[in-house]
């Protein structure tokens, strides 16, 4: 079954002082179509219909609602989440299904827009090719849709959540364990074994699933230019 990735008509500025969302929604899985006037994206979508709007109008130092309110004219079925800041007047109305006032967290606008995107999209995690549902415990790389079990399960998403990151052995125990009890993770190689043998086309030379020696593992979706904490690449395996 081909997967449908789920496409964001994303307006953002880049006001110094604001939060932008555009490289934490890709990094999150999203086909994002980034634009910095509500004209351009006006003018995309009489050829292109996303998903969701998403409107972050405390990044251009606007309102947003005379946005919205052309969106809704060009497309009255789209769903629109709007941003704004704290000095936003929300005794008006601006067309919007979900309006969201910063601050918040990148997982608060997750949990904000997945309600609005496409049944099939609610309930899956993206990381890279990597599609995780957590609910139904399967996993889809490209053609291959592999069940797994709870802990598995749970194991993927910790790894999707912080991919790129370098996870500590202990901290990743307590999280998929839910415990504080650390004195042996010898149980946490095993798991990772099992995912590798999952997941990876060779687990033995795992493209994913990294090992970083003497400090836990880190999973690897796509080229990743930050730095890794003074990890050498000797290091990985």
């Amino acid at each position: 079954m081909a997967l449908i990735r789920a496409k964001i008509l994303l307006i953002e500025g880049k006001r110094g002082n604001v939060p932008v969302f555009l490289e934490g929604l890709t990094r999150k899985g999203f086909d994002v179509a980034p634009f910095q006037n509500g004209k351009a994206a006006l003018d995309y979508l009489i050829h292109e219909i996303p998903h969701v709007v998403l409107v972050n109008a405390a990044s251009m130092q606007t309102s947003g609602r005379r946005i919205c309110q052309s969106v809704r004219r060009q497309n009255p079925r789209l769903p629109i989440l709007l941003i704004v800041d704290e000095n936003y007047d929300n005794q008006t109305g601006t067309d919007a299904e979900v309006t969201l006032t910063l601050p918040f967290t990148l997982q608060k606008l997750l949990n904000r827009l997945r309600p609005l995107l496409p049944a099939e999209e609610k309930n899956l995690i993206k990381a890279g090719p990597l599609h995780l549902d957590v609910d139904q415990r399967w996993v889809r790389y490209n053609d291959r849709q592999i069940s797994l079990t709870p802990r598995l399960i749970m194991l993927l998403q910790a790894l999707m959540d912080r991919r790129g990151e370098v996870i500590e052995r202990e901290a990743l125990f307590k999280q998929v364990w839910e415990t504080d009890y650390t004195g042996d993770t010898r149980t946490l190689d095993v798991h990772i074994s099992w995912l590798r043998q999952a997941i990876e086309e060779d687990p033995r030379h795992p493209r994913f699933v990294k090992t970083v020696r003497g400090v836990g593992y880190r999973l690897d979706v796509e080229p990743d230019t930050r730095p890794l904490h003074a990890v050498k690449p000797s290091d990985l395996l």
